[in-house]
């Protein structure tokens, strides 16, 4: 299996150069094939939404992050004769909303939609499905086939289900689980912990015995799926599809931030974005401990651009758990791929979706991170294990974790990290408490969730 160099459902904005941001912007407004909403075709679609007309030969946009491109690149080869033109942009990476400026922009332009876009954040399909003029297709309503959608694991469409309907289909699933170094581990004669309680305990006895290396990192704007929605936080409560919630004040966040104090106290959590030269530098063969999704396998692993970890020596464990309490995954990403309403070619469009999310041309033989659907998965952790990089039984905790998800944790129609990265990163880099920031990141995401059209419960 060719080692991948990029992540899965992450890829920073900052690495779009600006000038390559101005010639999308500039291509997209003409994407040829495009279409009005007032061309559409009326309520005699089979579909569950007024498709416009349609052209069997019309070329098909498609917007991928950098690093779906390999995806994009393998339907071209697998459908010579399907006429796709290929963009790429950031993806939306850490909440950008680049995708939803675009979209907006083609909206009061009446054209320029692209047919196919990936989005690292799940939650656009919160915004995406609804307003007058939605950008994305509902694909359940005799779009798919049902079969084709049942294939998904389970519950990896739940994130893009609005008022019962299915938005977009997911690429792969991103469960947090806690990955850490066996060889380390039977080095320094540590058992892995299996809580919270453990965690922070095993942490402190680090930075004391063995300073500088780290059992976690919190410098990441998704921090906050891996701790908070890990920690079974309710912090980003969606009601119903316009009422909100967030409680900072609840004791499964106060206790987190707890934690995660002391271990920044102690000097045993990185500040650094994991993707930086900075983190790679400082923490190389270093990491104890690094709890974090799934598509940290091939993103920073099993990866010579990362750390590049030596085979056999990185082992998953389970999610953690609050003593007495079952185990809850966070969710980072697992992007998800949008057809829109306004595409010309509807049959290109969802021939393209079924291939980059359950070909084994892609998913199984391409793809960093553990595929959404659940055909693709078994081959790719089948793969995996025969290609023994990941110690002990690799397969069985992804496998697991992909069902602990914890569902208090919503998808609203805007990015918890673009909150979590302005509010909290800074002021934790500059030394303060994460305790004593609690109050001030919930008011954050209250008026960011008023922004965005809910009422606050």
């Amino acid at each position: 299996m060719t080692k991948p160099n990029t992540r899965t459902g992450r890829a920073h904005a900052s690495r779009i150069s600006a000038l390559a941001a101005a010639a999308l912007l500039a291509l997209t407004a003409c994407t040829p094939g495009s279409s009005t909403s007032a061309e559409r075709t009326g309520s005699d679609s089979p579909f569950g939404f007024e498709t416009v007309e349609q052209d069997a030969d019309a070329p098909i946009t498609v917007w991928v992050d950098a690093s779906r491109k390999p995806a994009a690149d393998a339907f071209a080869e697998a459908y010579p004769d399907v006429p796709i033109e290929v963009e790429t942009y950031d993806g939306g990476a850490d909440g950008s909303g680049s995708f939803q400026t675009k979209i907006q922009a083609f909206n009061q332009a009446g054209n320029g939609w692209p047919d196919v876009v990936f989005s690292t954040q799940n939650n656009d399909a919160a915004w995406a499905s609804q307003g007058d003029d939605p950008f994305a297709a509902p694909l359940d309503q005799g779009y798919f086939d049902q079969s084709f959608l049942d294939g998904f694991t389970e519950g990896a469409l739940a994130p893009l289900t609005v008022d019962g309907a299915v938005y977009g289909l997911r690429n792969d699933i991103a469960p947090t689980v806690t990955w850490y170094d066996q060889s380390l581990m039977e080095k320094f004669g540590y058992e892995v912990p299996t809580t919270w309680e453990e965690y922070r305990e095993l942490g402190l006895k680090v930075a004391e015995e063995h300073p500088g290396y780290i059992v976690g990192g919190i410098g990441d704007a998704f921090a906050e799926e891996i701790y908070f929605w890990g920690a079974k936080a309710p912090l980003s409560t969606v009601v119903d599809v316009n009422t909100f919630s967030a409680d900072a004040s609840d004791p499964h966040a106060t206790r987190m931030a707890e934690i995660l104090d002391d271990l920044l106290d102690a000097g045993a959590l990185a500040q650094d974005d994991v993707f930086s030269p900075d983190f790679v530098q400082k923490h190389s063969g270093k990491v104890l401990m690094l709890p974090g999704p799934a598509w940290f396998s091939g993103a920073i692993f099993n990866n010579p651009s990362s750390l590049d970890a030596k085979p056999g020596t990185i082992a998953v464990g389970a999610p953690l758990a609050w003593e007495g309490e079952e185990p809850a995954a966070g969710n980072v990403g697992g992007g998800t791929w949008f057809i829109s309403q306004h595409s010309e070619n509807l049959e290109a469009a969802k021939t393209f979706l079924e291939f980059v999310t359950s070909d084994e041309r892609y998913q199984v033989d391409l793809a960093p991170g553990l595929p959404a659907y659940q055909e693709s998965a078994d081959k790719w952790l089948a793969q995996q294990a025969e290609d023994g990089f990941f110690a002990g039984d690799f397969a069985a905790a992804l496998s697991s974790a992909s069902t602990q998800v914890w569902d208090g944790w919503g998808y609203p129609r805007f990015s918890q990290e673009a909150v979590w990265n302005k509010t909290i990163t800074p002021k934790l880099a500059a030394g303060e408490n994460l305790v004593g920031l609690l109050p001030e990141w919930e008011t954050a995401i209250e008026n960011e969730a008023q922004v965005n059209g809910y009422t606050i419960k």
